[in-house]
């Protein structure tokens, strides 16, 4: 089959992770007209609130508003999968499919084990997926080629990490907001009879906001999503940075 080449990679345990965590550079780089893709690794079933029918609407929802390219759901057992080497291959092979440039994912310290779990998943899959003599194909025996993409950025969910950049997401901001709203199932709603968690919250849309201005406070803009990269990081010219 002939896959579409993306730009971008993003891998979360759930849907909503990616939403959360970084879905204003998500929308500013589909407005600029670059692919991206997402990979949820679970349904999110195991979470309080919603099942997971509803869930894979609503981030069929999110991929519409933040104008994604692709979105793919490996159906993983939420908070019971391994990170063997079988998982490892299956994402190994949609990296393989998608032969992105950029890979965004967990930053490796993480309130949730799922997110660290993903976070060493995608880490060994984003090196694994260069190595020649780890063979993948597909259904039809049609064989997925290595492909490694060029760099890896950490993104931020419950545990701030001092960040390497920070992204303005001053004008996708409202983009950001209505694809995380797009999981009704998940955030406040005083008609759910569904037990409260920290996202349900009347006051978590606030922690969001507030965040979000923080780190486009220390750069000198509204709002930021901030990344953490552990090789170092080339620029061609001093003035793409932000003033």
């Amino acid at each position: 089959m002939n896959y579409p080449k993306l730009d971008v990679l993003a891998i979360a345990a759930h849907p909503d992770d990616i939403e959360l965590a970084c879905g204003g550079t998500i929308a500013k780089l589909t407005k600029q007209g670059k692919k991206v893709g997402i990979v949820d690794l679970t349904q999110g079933e195991m979470g309080t609130r919603g099942t997971a029918e509803i869930r894979l609407q609503e981030a069929d929802r999110a991929a519409q508003i933040l104008g994604l390219t692709v979105r793919e759901n490996l159906k993983f057992y939420d908070g019971k999968f391994t990170t063997g080497h079988v998982n490892k291959v299956r994402l190994i092979r949609v990296i393989r499919k998608y032969r992105p440039d950029v890979l965004l994912i967990p930053h490796w310290l993480e309130r949730h084990p799922d997110h660290e779990r993903t976070h060493r998943l995608a880490r060994d899959a984003w090196f694994y997926s260069g190595l020649i003599k780890i063979p993948t194909e597909e259904e039809d025996g049609a064989v997925l080629e290595a492909h490694r993409p060029k760099i890896c950025y950490h993104y931020m969910q419950k545990y701030e990490f001092e960040p390497t950049f920070i992204v303005d997401i001053s004008d996708v901001y409202d983009i950001r907001i209505e694809a995380i709203k797009a999981y009704h199932s998940q955030f406040h709603n005083p008609e759910s009879r569904d037990p409260e968690t920290i996202l349900s919250k009347p006051d978590f849309m606030q922690f969001i906001e507030t965040r979000a201005r923080y780190y486009g406070n220390r750069i000198g803009v509204q709002y930021g999503e901030p990344f953490y990269a552990i090789e170092s990081i080339g620029i061609k010219d001093i003035y793409d940075l932000v003033f």
